[in-house]
């Protein structure tokens, strides 16, 4: 075979390339496309609706950095505290009508909290402060004994001990102790006053005695004795205990003076 016939029979069998593939267009078109910009449309409508509440919310609970936080409710307010597996420890309940703490144990502490000021559990209260004031009319109530080293009132003010309506009982196994150290002691009575020593004696230690208000006897042995003003009288006693004065001459004259005794 020449080669020209070689060429011509090589150019009628060379094979054809194979064209391009289809080209296709990318994007989104038609009814996907506007639903698409409505979503998006909705999604920037959302986010400016929850803005505008977040904004209101702010404005009406007052939260900024200056003021306080307040959380207001129509009925109550609780907040609640639980451990790991889910069980209630301790609730504060804010309501219409009281505040109650539900807790093992309620402290209060100084604005350091470094000094423990209140404690209360279920055995016992514990109050650490220097100072407990009662402003109210009646006083503080207790129902049972009270038990404190130290009872004292204002440096202006009286110290009042008072039972309206029952005994006052004041014991301690070492003695009780009653003393003014700048002024007058006054123990006053509507009925009977009575000091009673089962073991011991009662002293009156003082540089003059006075007992007021006994029954005075009269006493003269004569006319010239009657006009003369007595200043001198002894201190008699009937079988009852009752005290009175009868005038003091060179012997007793209790005995002169004892129907007084019978009028006790």
């Amino acid at each position: 075979i020449t080669q020209e016939q070689f060429i011509l029979a090589s150019q009628s069998l060379h094979l054809q390339r194979p064209g391009c593939d289809a080209v296709y267009p990318v994007g989104l078109y038609g009814w996907r496309k506007r639903c698409l910009y409505f979503f998006l449309l909705l999604l920037l409508v959302t986010m400016i609706v929850n803005l505008a509440l977040t904004v209101w919310i702010i404005k009406v609970m007052n939260f900024s950095v200056d003021s306080l936080l307040v959380l207001g409710s129509e009925k109550n307010v609780t907040l609640n505290a639980r451990n790991d597996h889910g069980q209630l420890t301790g609730q504060l309940t804010v309501g219409p009508e009281a505040v109650e703490a539900q807790c093992q144990r309620l402290q209060l502490r100084s604005q350091d909290g470094s000094r423990l000021l209140f404690t209360a559990n279920e055995e016992e209260v514990i109050m650490t402060t220097e100072k407990f004031t009662v402003t109210g009319l009646e006083g503080a109530v207790f129902g049972h004994s009270v038990e404190t080293p130290l009872i004292q009132a204002k440096a202006s003010e009286d110290l009042k001990l008072e039972s309206p309506t029952r005994t006052l009982t004041m014991e301690a196994p070492r003695g009780v102790e009653v003393s003014a150290a700048k002024g007058p002691l006054k123990v006053s009575s509507r009925k009977d006053l009575q000091l009673e020593s089962t073991e011991g004696e009662i002293l009156l230690d003082a540089q003059t005695i006075q007992l007021g208000r006994l029954p005075l006897g009269v006493y003269t042995e004569s006319p010239n004795q009657a006009s003369r003003e007595q200043a001198v009288y002894e201190v008699c006693v009937c079988p009852s205990g009752k005290i009175y004065l009868a005038p003091a001459e060179t012997s007793s004259t209790c005995q002169a003076m004892s129907n007084i005794c019978l009028w006790s």
